[in-house]
Formats: structure tokens, sequence, C-alpha cells
């Protein structure tokens, strides 16, 4: 049993894009999904599905990386903890990398980048940051 599965999930990702893979695999829950969701539309990765099985389901991450090989993804950080959890509100967002890279952040109306929450005006949990 994990203690924090986010936290596993941004290792898993870590791990992959440094041995240059095309996809990591975990198990899979709804706020992981919804981070997916967020680091594709962003562009960070190619896609993800959830493959379905007795349990709790399984969710497949192809990986993205540039023309030449490159990594799009170079630093991926938890911020909030389960021992020591961040919150900020819309306009206490951080701009990650002066606004080249992205903040995760899950809402109550779900999980959102930190563009999104500013634009929306909603604040949230600050999950990770990702450049």
């Amino acid at each position: 049993m994990w203690s924090d599965p986010v936290a596993d999930m941004l290792t898993r990702i870590r791990n992959g894009v440094r041995v240059r893979a095309r996809e990591v695999k975990m198990p899979s829950s709804k706020l992981k999904v919804g981070i997916a969701g967020v680091l594709k539309d962003e562009g960070y990765i190619v896609g993800f599905d959830v493959i379905a099985d007795d349990k709790q389901g399984i969710l497949r991450i192809q990986l993205k990386y540039g023309p030449e090989g490159e990594e799009l993804i170079r630093r991926i950080d938890r911020v909030s903890k389960p021992g020591c959890r961040r919150y900020c509100g819309a306009e206490a967002m951080p701009k990650v990398l002066d606004g080249l890279g992205i903040a995760i952040v899950s809402t109550s109306q779900g999980v959102k980048s930190d563009r999104q929450c500013r634009a929306e005006r909603v604040g949230g949990e600050l999950l990770c940051t990702v450049y």
C-alpha cells in the first residue's frame, strides 16, 4: 500500500523519461487520470488510456519527446504532500519558470492547470509542477 499514489505516478513518469521509454503503466484513479489529462492538454505527453482489469484499472501514458529525441518533461515535482498540503487561491497561483512550465491544481471543478485556474478564478490544492 502506498502512502502517496500521486508521487508514485510522478516518479514512474520521471523514470520513464530518463530511460526514454515509449510508455509507462501504473494503477489508475480519477485523480491520476485528471493529471494525465492536464499533461496531454498542455502538450507534455502524447496521450493516455485506461485499461480495464479485475481491480481498479491500469493507466497507460504515452510519453512525448522532441524532434531530436530531447525530453519535454525536464522536471516534474510533487508540491503538496500528505504530510504538508499546499493550497493557493487564483491570485496566489505560482508561475512556474515565468510561465514556461505549468502547475497542476486539484480544484472543486476537477484537475486543472495553473493557467486555467487563473482564467476561471478558482484555487485549490497545488499538486505538482512540470517544466
